[in-house]
């Protein structure tokens, strides 16, 4: 795929999305790699915005440069740490008594421990859709209450089930909590969905993608 068509596909893409204004968002490419400009309305914007880039085929990497532009005044920090937390504790999925939200010019900064990465991620998911949010840096950690001495045969058991995966591709590595992927998939998709099925694994507290897409 040359550049142009590349950058095209990711525009369609973008335009594809419905919670992405594509008209307020830049595209270039090169080599694969695609960077993305311009002003959205929101941080969960910002989100989709990435998420429908990297499912274009033939994109190898993502260089996001969209700013966060609200149209309203700015919101206090106090206020977007207050719904934070508020949010939260409404989540079933989180444990809001382990989460820790700070709040600075708009930049949420969240810390903690919980036990699973479902939490984490549902944790981030709750906060930067809030009104104000311009970033969130997700620093909740893990806590490996589960050891599973055979966690890779799980992870490779659960790969060779899902019919979008070359399991045979896929090589794992474990190092007490932390996983290791390395191999090829034929797109980002498949990285998330390879990735994901690690984390979903007992007693595993990071992973580490090396895989590269084809």
């Amino acid at each position: 795929m040359t550049d142009n068509s590349l950058q095209q596909a990711v525009l369609d893409e973008l335009k594809w999305e419905p919670s992405v204004n594509a008209a307020h968002i830049g595209v270039t490419a090169k080599g694969g790699v695609v960077t993305l400009s311009g002003d959205v309305s929101s941080f969960t914007e910002k989100v989709a915005a990435a998420r429908a880039a990297r499912r274009v085929n033939g994109v190898k990497g993502v260089a996001e440069d969209i700013k966060v532009r609200y149209s309203f005044s700015k919101v206090d920090d106090t206020d977007i740490a207050q719904k934070a937390l508020q949010t939260l504790s409404w989540d079933i999925e989180v444990p809001d008594e382990k989460i820790k939200v700070e709040v600075e010019d708009g930049w949420v900064t969240l810390t903690g421990t919980v036990d699973w990465n479902y939490q984490r991620n549902a944790a981030e998911a709750d906060v930067r859709k809030l009104k104000g949010v311009l970033g969130v840096t997700n620093d909740i950690s893990i806590n490996p209450t589960v050891q599973a001495p055979d966690v890779r045969e799980k992870i490779k058991a659960a790969l060779k089930r899902n019919a979008a995966v070359e399991a045979d591709n896929i090589s794992i590595a474990i190092e007490g909590g932390k996983v290791t992927l390395s191999g090829e998939v034929d797109s980002w998709g498949e990285d998330d969905i390879v990735r994901n099925t690690a984390w979903a694994a007992p007693g595993v507290t990071e992973v580490i993608d090396n895989l590269v897409v084809a």
